[in-house]
């Protein structure tokens, strides 16, 4: 059985208005990973991620490239325990 991976985290940059939370969609989706994404006030945007561990890994490293349009300067990332997140992934 594959190991599961919960994280929260933080991209930086030029990550909203430039179509990031639909990105990030996509790509959970597409590596069945649980969670969501949003806006956050400061101009972040903060992500929830759940699912196998090589799974989030190359989730977070398409977080780190963003979309075309986007401009990622950094992404923080922290550990979370026994997180219960919502089926499917959606954006908040």
């Amino acid at each position: 059985m594959a190991q599961m991976r919960s994280v929260r985290g933080f991209a930086s940059g030029r990550v909203q208005g430039v179509g990031f939370r639909y990105f990030v969609k996509r790509q959970a989706e597409a590596r069945q990973v649980r969670g969501y994404v949003r806006n956050l006030r400061d101009g972040r945007v903060e992500f929830l991620l759940q699912g196998e561990a090589d799974a989030i890994a190359d989730l977070v490293d398409h977080i780190r490239h963003g979309p075309s349009h986007a401009r990622v300067t950094e992404v923080r990332i922290e550990e979370l325990e026994d997180t219960a997140i919502e089926q499917g992934f959606v954006i908040r």
